[in-house]
C-alpha cells in the first residue's frame, strides 16, 4: 500500500507529478471546498507532506496528522512553518535549498537592468503606439540610468548573493555586502551597518534570507539610499516597510526598484501599478522549467529518505 501525502499546494512539472502519483497516494487538500471535512478523513493516515514556501504549514494542520513524517517544502523559505513544533514531534521539515540560486540571482540582475534602463517603460512606449505617432522619436522618454559599474550593495550573502554579487561583477560593478559577519572567503568589502551600505550604493540588493528580520528597509535607509539610488528585492517581501517605500518612490527620494516579493502576496499597493520607476513580478523568481525540476526532484528525494526512516539530507529540523 502506497504511503499516503497531503498536498499543500500544487507541483507544476508533469514529470514530478507523474512519480509522485506512482510512489504515493497523494491527497490534495489545496483542492478541497472543505479543508476541515478533508482532514478529518485523511489526516490520520497521512505520513507525508508536499507544501511551498508560501504556504508552509501550520501547527493546527500537523496536530491532526498523528503519523507525519516528513514535510517537503518546495521552496526555500520556512517562515510559514511551524519549525519549533515540528522538531518537538520529530518531524523531518525540508526545503529545496541550492535549487533556486542561480535563478533568483539572474532575475535580480535583470530587475535592476530593467529598472535602470526603463525597459518596461520604453516597452510600453512602443506598444501604445507612442512611438510612431511622436513628431520627435524618444524625446517623451526620459534618459536611462547606465548598470555597468554601478557601486551594488548586497543584503546578505548566502548563496543567492554570492551568485548575484558574480554577475554584478562581469558587469563591472563593484560589489560591497552587509551580513551577520565579515565573510573570509569572498573578495567583496563587508560594510557592518545597512545605513552605510546603503550610503555608498547605487544599487541594493535584497538577497537575505531573514525569517525573523522585519520592515529592516525602512525611510532611513531609503533616504540614505537616496534620489538616484535603486532598490532590488528577490528576498522577502516583509523586509521592506511598505507605506516608506511607495512614499519614497512617490517622491523621487530613490531612483526606483525592482521588486519580486511583497509584504501580503499577491495583494501589492497599487500605486505601484502608475509608477514608471518600478518593475514588479508576481513572485517568480524561480519560475524557470529547469529550477521547478530540480526543486521537485529535491521534494522526490526528501519524502523518500523520509518515509524510508532515514535523515534527509534537506532536513532543516532533525
Amino acid at each position: 500500500m502506497k504511503p499516503e501525502v497531503l498536498q499543500l499546494s500544487p507541483v507544476l512539472i508533469p514529470s514530478i507529478n507523474a512519480r509522485l502519483n506512482e510512489l504515493y497516494t497523494l491527497r490534495p487538500y489545496y483542492q478541497q471546498s472543505d479543508k476541515a471535512a478533508y482532514l478529518k478523513e485523511h489526516g490520520h493516515n497521512i505520513r507525508g507532506v508536499i507544501s511551498g514556501g508560501h504556504t508552509g504549514i501550520s501547527k493546527a494542520i500537523i496536530m491532526q496528522l498523528p503519523k507525519l513524517e516528513v514535510v517537503a517544502v518546495n521552496g526555500v523559505g520556512t517562515d510559514a512553518v511551524d519549525m519549533a513544533y515540528a522538531r518537538e514531534r520529530g518531524i523531518h521539515v525540508t526545503a529545496t535549498i541550492g535549487a533556486l540560486t542561480d535563478d533568483v540571482a539572474d532575475l535580480a540582475i535583470g530587475l535592476l537592468i530593467s529598472v535602470c534602463r526603463g525597459i518596461g517603460t520604453g516597452e510600453r512606449y512602443v506598444r501604445d503606439g507612442q512611438w510612431s505617432k511622436s513628431a520627435t522619436p524618444l524625446v517623451p522618454l526620459p534618459l536611462a540610468r547606465q548598470f555597468s559599474g554601478m557601486r551594488v550593495g548586497i543584503v546578505g550573502l548566502g548563496r543567492v548573493g554570492r551568485a548575484v554579487a558574480t554577475r554584478a561583477t562581469a558587469f563591472g560593478c563593484p560589489v560591497s555586502y552587509t551580513d551577520l559577519q565579515p565573510i573570509s572567503d569572498v573578495p567583496y568589502t563587508f560594510v557592518a551597518s545597512l545605513k552605510a551600505l546603503a550610503e555608498q550604493s547605487d544599487a541594493l540588493i535584497l538577497a537575505a534570507a531573514a525569517d525573523n528580520a522585519e520592515g529592516i528597509i525602512n525611510a532611513e535607509i531609503l533616504d540614505a539610499l537616496g534620489a538616484h539610488g535603486f532598490l532590488i528585492n528577490v528576498a522577502r517581501g516583509k523586509l521592506v516597510n511598505e507605506p516608506d517605500l511607495v512614499d519614497a518612490l512617490s517622491q523621487g527620494r530613490i531612483a526606483g526598484a525592482g521588486l519580486d516579493v511583497f509584504v501580503d502576496e499577491p495583494h501589492v499597493p497599487e500605486v505601484l501599478f502608475s509608477l514608471d520607476n518600478v518593475v514588479l513580478q508576481p513572485h517568480r523568481a524561480s519560475a524557470t522549467v529547469e529550477t521547478r525540476t530540480r526543486m521537485g526532484e529535491i521534494v522526490l528525494a526528501s519524502l523518500a529518505q523520509g518515509l524510508a526512516g532515514e535523515r534527509p539530507a534537506y532536513s532543516l529540523t532533525t
